[in-house]
C-alpha cells in the first residue's frame, strides 16, 4: 500500500479517528481540570468515569458530526449516529448521574444504620466501597460536546 492509498484509507476512517481522538483527549484532560479546581493532581482520573469533560459525550459527538460531514447530514448513517449520540449523552447526564446519586444515598443510609446497630452490619458486603461518580452534570456534558465538535471539524479539515 503506497502513501496515497494509506491517506485514502485514513480519510475514509475520519469519523473513527476523530471520535477516538476526542474521547481520549477528554479523558486525558480530566486531571488537568481537577488540578485547576482543587489545586492538586489526581492522575487516577485518566481512567475514571464521570468528571469534566465527558469523554463519552466527546466521542459520540465527534462521531456523529464527522459522519454528517463525510456522508452528509441527510444520510441514514448520520441519523443512526446522531440517535446513538443522543442516547449516550442522555444516559451520561441522567441515568448514570442519578445512579451515582442513589449510591451516595444508600451508602449514607448504611452508615446511619451502622451507628445505631453495628452488630447487624458485620457482613463484608457493607464494607464495599462503591464508586458514586458514574455520570455527568450538564456542564461536563457540554464540555465533552465542545471537544467532540472541535475534533470532528479539525479532522475534517486535516484529512
Amino acid at each position: 500500500m503506497n502513501r496515497h492509498e494509506l491517506f485514502l484509507v485514513m480519510r475514509s476512517m475520519h469519523p473513527f479517528w476523530s471520535a477516538m481522538a476526542a474521547g481520549i483527549t477528554a479523558q486525558l484532560l480530566k486531571p488537568l481540570f481537577y488540578y485547576m479546581k482543587k489545586k492538586k493532581w489526581n492522575w487516577l482520573l485518566v481512567k475514571a468515569s464521570g468528571g469534566f469533560p465527558s469523554s463519552h459525550s466527546a466521542l459520540v459527538t465527534a462521531l456523529a458530526l464527522a459522519v454528517g460531514l463525510q456522508e452528509h447530514f441527510r444520510s441514514s448513517i448520520f441519523a443512526v449516529t446522531l440517535t446513538m449520540a443522543v442516547i449516550v449523552i442522555y444516559d451520561a447526564a441522567n441515568v448514570r448521574y442519578y445512579s451515582g446519586q442513589n449510591i451516595k444515598v444508600t451508602q449514607q443510609l448504611v452508615r446511619d444504620l451502622q451507628e445505631q446497630q453495628p452488630e447487624q452490619f458485620d457482613d463484608p458486603i457493607y464494607q464495599l466501597k462503591m464508586k458514586d461518580v458514574l455520570g455527568h452534570k450538564w456542564i461536563e456534558i457540554i464540555g465533552g460536546i465542545a471537544i467532540g465538535v472541535l475534533y470532528a471539524i479539525l479532522f475534517w479539515r486535516i484529512l
